[in-house]
């Protein structure tokens, strides 16, 4: 696999928008960063309240393989998500899940997981239908795989109309949190 392959698996329940999480990513990377990017995705049996997964593969050389193998990042947003894709993730990648939702054993979880309360968040800016965009903010400000203004130019270019500005704030609500949890990255870092 090459080394600049990226492979990231955002995962929750029909009606999250997991979908279009992944089509705002893969489209701020492709198209507003200039590097190659898939996305795919998988629904369950129903359409609201089935499994559903988005994957988006990001390089910056060719894409040779479309599939997500092992996940690089996991965001989980749903606890049957977690529960069935957890195992796949890289044994040293980046675990996000929003912690409004998701409950699991803190001794089986990687080093680098970080709790995001995106579902909460979103119910702060009056639509819980924004959590997958507060997700994305914390993925992009966590991770550094994409940065804020190709994923603020994706959103306006994808999300529903009228509601670009609720996006926008909720995108810009997760790069806080995220900002928020690797200052105490930092701190704990600092403690040693």
């Amino acid at each position: 696999m090459a080394g600049s392959r990226k492979e990231i698996l955002i995962a929750g329940f029909g009606g999250q928008g997991i979908i279009l999480a992944g089509v705002i990513l893969g489209r701020a990377i492709a198209l507003y960063e200039g590097r190659n990017a898939i996305q795919i995705q998988s629904y369950g049996p129903e359409a609201r309240g089935g499994a559903c997964r988005s994957e988006v593969v990001i390089s910056d050389e060719e894409i040779d393989y479309p599939m997500v193998t092992k996940p690089d990042v996991f965001v989980a947003m749903s606890q049957e998500a977690f529960d069935r894709y957890m195992g796949r993730l890289k044994p040293e990648g980046t675990l996000i899940v929003d912690s409004s939702i998701v409950r699991f054993d803190e001794g089986k979880i990687p080093p680098r997981a970080y709790l995001v309360p995106a579902t909460l968040a979103a119910d702060g800016l009056g639509r819980r239908i924004v959590a997958n965009v507060v997700m994305l903010g914390a993925f992009g400000g966590l991770t550094g795989l994409v940065s804020k203004r190709a994923l603020e130019r994706s959103l306006r270019d994808t999300a529903p109309k009228g509601t670009e500005e609720l996006n926008l704030r909720a995108l810009a609500k997760g790069f806080e949190i995220a900002e928020g949890l690797r200052k105490q990255d930092l701190q704990g870092l600092s403690g040693h």
